[in-house]
């Protein structure tokens, strides 16, 4: 068993990206942490402002600490993504995106085609562009390594080990 490893830091913005390659038996391992909240100090100074102002608005109409407590739940966990880490792992079968709540573990085979932008890729499990990508797909962030992220996952997408046939009964 040979271990290579690599680690590489690079700054995206404000954001320290902190990228780690592994070469073992078990194939190679991309694995990163992107913390968005630490990108861009400004926004995230105003979208908590905007939390604050909110929680101050539902308290003054309704009087309610409850209601005020509830609105800075569901501000907060709609917002998740954008305060806390998540981690990514792209090995040679999988890749698992590890959020504060859940961790999400699928294959390579059930992506087709991707799409990146300037903050991420979009992993698809359709060939072709549909509407339900959004929905059915899965969108990794870039931490300083959108090169490496990209060059990963092209060489991982539409590598199906066997074609899907279909039988016939006349």
């Amino acid at each position: 068993m040979t271990d290579q490893i690599n680690s590489e830091d690079s700054t995206n913005g404000n954001e320290t990206a902190s990228t780690l390659s592994v070469q073992n038996d078990t194939g190679v391992l991309l694995e990163w942490r992107c913390h968005p909240v630490r990108r861009k100090p400004l926004v995230s100074i105003a979208v908590s402002i905007f939390v604050i102002i909110v929680a101050m608005a539902v308290f003054y109409s309704t009087y309610s600490r409850a209601f005020t407590v509830l609105a800075l739940v569901v501000m907060l966990a709609s917002l998740a993504k954008f305060y806390f880490p998540t981690i990514y792992k792209l090995t040679d079968k999988t890749v698992t995106v590890k959020t504060t709540t859940t961790t999400i573990t699928k294959e390579w085979s059930q992506y087709r085609s991707l799409y990146p932008d300037k903050n991420g890729i979009l992993l698809s499990p359709f060939a072709e562009p549909s509407r339900l990508e959004n929905f059915r797909g899965l969108y990794l962030m870039f931490a300083g390594n959108r090169d490496e992220v990209i060059a990963f996952a092209r060489a991982h997408i539409g590598r199906t080990s066997k074609p899907e046939t279909s039988t016939e009964e006349s």
